[in-house]
């Protein structure tokens, strides 16, 4: 190699280390950035306030993939999101409720203490239900990939998939859906896809530490490899929903269609609330839907015909 030749080699060499150098600052500033942004997608979202009661149930498929690793069913660890979120004001429609309901039947039967202020009409209605479940949870939901799961015996190829999960590569597919409970209404759905190599970002953001899920009542979701794919599935798919959610109403009953009455004495419906004028005539058991106008005992309400007008309450009672 000529004198000018090696000097040519090592200014080129030279180079390439400066512009290392020079870019490894700008290059871990990307990397820090991303990392923030993974940690961020691993904490549980906050609300200021409640968007209204919610209750979790399970799907209705039946197939309880859950049970075969030996893992809590997913809508306890949606409720724990739900409690450490702040997003919602949880109701209890399980084990809670059942002792509940028991509490009012020894009430009725006389067994509670006086005053014990036990009895109906104080369970708080859920707003919304919100389902956890799997993405395409029934594609392999037939024969041997349920009797697999359910034993806990992961073998072939029918055990490898299972719905949303395929436990080989350690990855989720979930969905979270979300029902108004007055209209039926589907107001969001959000998925939430996770892998093995995810589950460094949730411990490095506290998730699975001692004061994340750990404490929470839902250990095998934060114990187990796959529990913790799961665990950031469903935690994306719940901060996608939130974010979509952001526009509900304050006051989830006041914004509903005010529920349907029945006409129980022969009425009239008149054009106006002191009675003046008559739209038409009202017969028992026909049912009408208040437009939520009330003055007095006169409600405002319209009929299935589209007439509107006014009516006493007293001639009225809630539609079973």
């Amino acid at each position: 190699m000529s004198g000018s030749t090696g000097r040519r080699a090592l200014l080129l060499a030279f180079s390439a280390v400066a512009m290392l150098a020079a870019a490894t600052p700008a290059l871990a500033q990307r990397q820090s950035a991303q990392e923030r942004r993974q940690e961020q997608v691993a904490q549980i979202p906050t609300c200021a306030k409640p968007l209204g009661s919610i209750s979790v149930i399970e799907p209705e498929d039946g197939v309880h993939w859950w049970t075969g690793q030996q893992l809590p069913a997913p809508s306890r660890l949606i409720k724990v999101f739900v409690n450490k979120s702040r997003c919602f004001t949880l109701v209890d429609r399980g084990a809670g409720l059942d002792a509940a309901m028991r509490e009012r039947d020894l009430g009725a039967d006389g067994e509670l203490r006086v005053r014990s202020n036990v009895g109906k009409g104080q369970i708080k209605a859920a707003d919304y239900v919100m389902v956890p479940d799997l993405i395409g949870a029934n594609n392999d939901s037939g024969g041997n990939a349920v009797g697999g799961l359910l034993g806990g015996l992961i073998g072939g190829r029918a055990g490898a998939i299972v719905g949303g999960l395929n436990f080989r590569s350690k990855t989720a597919d979930v969905v979270l859906t979300v029902t108004d409970v007055r209209s039926s209404e589907q107001l969001a759905m959000a998925e939430g896809h996770a892998k093995k190599t995810d589950i460094g970002w949730g411990a490095g953001g506290g998730l699975f530490g001692g004061g994340g899920l750990g404490a929470a009542g839902v250990g095998g979701y934060a114990n187990t490899e796959l529990g913790q794919v799961i665990t950031l599935a469903y935690l994306q798919a719940y901060t996608d929903l939130i974010a979509q959610l952001g526009g509900l109403p304050d006051n989830a009953s006041a914004a509903n269609a005010q529920q349907a009455v029945t006409v129980t004495k022969p009425a009239r419906l008149f054009t106006g609330p002191d009675g003046s004028g008559v739209v038409r005539s009202l017969d028992v058991g026909m049912m009408l839907y208040p437009t939520g106008a009330k003055e007095g005992m006169m409600w405002e309400v319209e009929d299935e015909l589209g007439n509107k007008g006014w009516v006493s309450s007293t001639l009225l009672e809630l539609s079973r």
